[in-house]
């Protein structure tokens, strides 16, 4: 079984793809077809997450693919941005989800967890049975998180103490499993632990009113003498370079939400303009609607074509944190402008969420701004090329 490449893959990079791997790819974009497309507006409209869908999610087997041994060995990573792709088209908010769940925090056991701690929460994960969330990002830390995180960890015989708040945490209201990183007072190191949804040292809040990505549980958690045991400390999490290894995974991931973000725009906007007519034709065959349209196509494949680079790289073990934040900083830019675009081509309809193209417009500003900002990325970037830094 096997899958034609979305109209907007152009230069068809899905061919790439081997018969075993299109098949998934297929399997993938026929359940967000059938079971997903039809609810994920009335949804993003009331801001609660489909629930429902999750047994779906987990018969397709896609959160294990990052990770040997779960169900055979770990799939290509071009195969993970190409479902990453996959979901973001149909929905970013659900992508969004997937990308905290089977990459950050499943990611942060994987990378910084022990055997023992693999073997106990990676396999249920897998199975969608327990759902992850990770809590880096405070209120009052962003960027600037790595210079110091104001949550606090103290160790107590055999159990660790922690103390602080969390920001924009997705799926943290329902998440069975939190990943939380706290500064060590005892040494000022940054350490990540394990916390179960029923510890009462955890409250979670959701984050209301937001314009993007309606769907993903954002949550504020507040931390107050939450004992954890060091059996939940994970064992290879040491300092925030620890950390870092999972934003380096997750950050390439990015760039394939963006672009099936992107994607989904385009392909609105083009079946509109093909079926909207002005002046008596439809508007897809005016010269400034076309230019339009291939200038939306043009950002569409460099971005794929950087994301599929970076998924080769990172599989022959060759990508660095810069090579990850210039595909995060220039693709999400370039959809932030294509969805721009896209809106422009659908004119008064495309702020109207009936006609597809608002709800990615909507949707895209979250992901220009997670996962390090344009600027941000941009400094990582400038000092691997300069070799001088421009941070304060």
């Amino acid at each position: 079984m096997s899958t034609e490449p979305l109209p907007g893959d152009f230069y068809r990079f899905a061919d790439a793809l081997t018969d075993d791997e299109q098949a998934v790819v297929a399997r993938v974009r026929e359940f967000l077809r059938t079971e997903v497309a039809p609810v994920a507006l009335e949804h993003w409209n009331r801001a609660e997450f489909p629930h429902h869908l999750v047994p779906g999610f987990a018969a397709l087997d896609i959160a294990a693919l990052p990770y040997d041994g779960l169900h055979g060995p770990a799939a290509r990573r071009l195969l993970i941005g190409f479902v990453s792709m996959e979901l973001a088209h149909t929905d970013p908010s659900l992508n969004s989800f997937f990308g905290v769940h089977n990459g950050l925090a499943m990611g942060s056991i994987d990378l910084c967890g022990s055997a023992e701690q693999r073997e106990r929460w990676l396999p249920p994960m897998a199975r969608m049975e327990q759902i992850g969330a990770f809590a880096l990002t405070e209120p009052h830390g962003g960027s600037d998180v790595a210079r110091g995180l104001e949550t606090t960890a103290r160790r107590e015989g055999d159990t660790w103490v922690l103390d602080g708040e969390k920001r924009w945490i997705g799926n943290a209201t329902f998440a069975d499993l939190v990943v939380v990183w706290a500064r060590d007072v005892a040494d000022d190191s940054v350490k990540g632990f394990v916390v179960g949804k029923d510890n009462p040292g955890m409250t979670t809040s959701k984050i209301e009113n937001k314009v993007a990505l309606r769907i993903v549980q954002n949550a504020d958690i507040v931390l107050r003498d939450c004992r954890v045991p060091e059996a939940d400390r994970l064992q290879e999490a040491n300092s925030f370079r620890d950390t870092n290894k999972v934003l380096r995974r997750t950050r390439g991931g990015v760039a394939w939400g963006a672009t099936g973000t992107m994607m989904a725009a385009y392909e609105t906007a083009l079946d509109y303009a093909k079926e909207r007519e002005q002046f008596g034709r439809p508007i897809a065959g005016f010269q400034l609607v076309q230019d339009l349209l291939v200038r939306m196509l043009g950002n569409i494949t460099a971005s794929l074509a950087m994301a599929a680079r970076l998924a080769d790289m990172q599989d022959a073990g060759t990508a660095t944190d810069d090579h990850a934040a210039l595909a995060k900083e220039y693709t999400t830019t370039k959809m932030r402008e294509t969805v721009a675009m896209a809106r422009e081509v659908v004119g008064g309809n495309g702020v109207v969420l009936d006609y597809g193209v608002a709800k990615f417009f909507a949707d895209a500003e979250a992901l220009y701004s997670f996962e390090g900002t344009r600027q941000i990325n941009t400094l990582v970037v400038g000092r691997a090329i300069t070799g001088l830094s421009a941070f304060v």
